[in-house]
């Protein structure tokens, strides 16, 4: 078990990030034709929209949320007056009204993809793969939060917190003893969640990185029919 937590916890969150980085990197140097989200709309428009802003404003949320709850060092929140078991209701009410946002938008796409005949032949097995990663994620987060509420006192968020921290400042040892002990369920999530990185690359996911800043300010496509 230790071993096994040494390896997860502490070695391959940098396998992941080096994946994630330079894996990005050279598909966009190589692949940059491949370099989209792939939108199925065209192909069947019923409920795109709704599902597609569900889980678009449910995922970012959370990313946010997780951002603060496990970047920011726990000494601004203290500063801030915020003390880590308050630090931890606030993140189940944010998380859980944002996570089931995401989880009907999500269903609704995950739906979509496996069962409308058209999306399902036009769809490669990483869309379908990492749309199903994702929704497992989610769902195991959600779960976290049951879990959470049978201790409030903030001292799992405060270890997860430290984890990330050594981590950061590449102390993977000092990381894993912090973690070792959390359950079971947090251990998968935080696994899935390093795992989403290693695949980040090769999937749609990559169209991320374009921020559309340029996108909301470009000339409109112009398209003609034959003469």
């Amino acid at each position: 078990m230790a071993f096994l937590d040494m390896f997860f916890f502490g070695i391959y969150p940098y396998i992941a990030t080096g994946i994630f980085f330079l894996g990005s990197l050279l598909r966009y140097d190589r692949e940059q034709y491949s370099w989209k989200t792939g939108s199925s709309q065209m192909l069947s428009s019923k409920n795109f929209r709704i599902a597609n802003i569900l889980f678009h404003v449910g995922i970012i949320a959370i990313l946010l949320g997780h951002f603060a709850g496990l970047v920011l060092p726990w000494e601004i929140w203290h500063a801030l007056g915020i003390s880590l078991a308050t630090k931890q209701v606030i993140a189940m009410g944010v998380g859980g009204f944002f996570g089931v946002l995401c989880f009907i938008g999500l269903t609704m796409l995950v739906k979509r993809r496996l069962f409308d005949p058209r999306i399902r032949a036009n769809s490669s097995k990483m869309d379908t793969g990492i749309l199903l990663l994702i929704y497992l994620q989610l769902i195991v987060g959600m779960f976290t939060i049951v879990i959470s509420s049978g201790h409030m006192d903030g001292a799992v968020m405060y270890n997860l917190m430290s984890w990330s921290r050594y981590l950061l400042t590449f102390r993977p040892v000092e990381a894993v003893e912090f973690i070792s002990t959390v359950h079971p369920v947090y251990k998968f999530h935080v696994t899935l969640g390093i795992t989403l990185f290693v695949l980040f690359p090769f999937s749609r996911l990559v169209h991320i990185w374009s921020v559309p800043v340029q996108y909301v300010r470009r000339s409109y496509q112009v398209v003609r029919s034959r003469a």
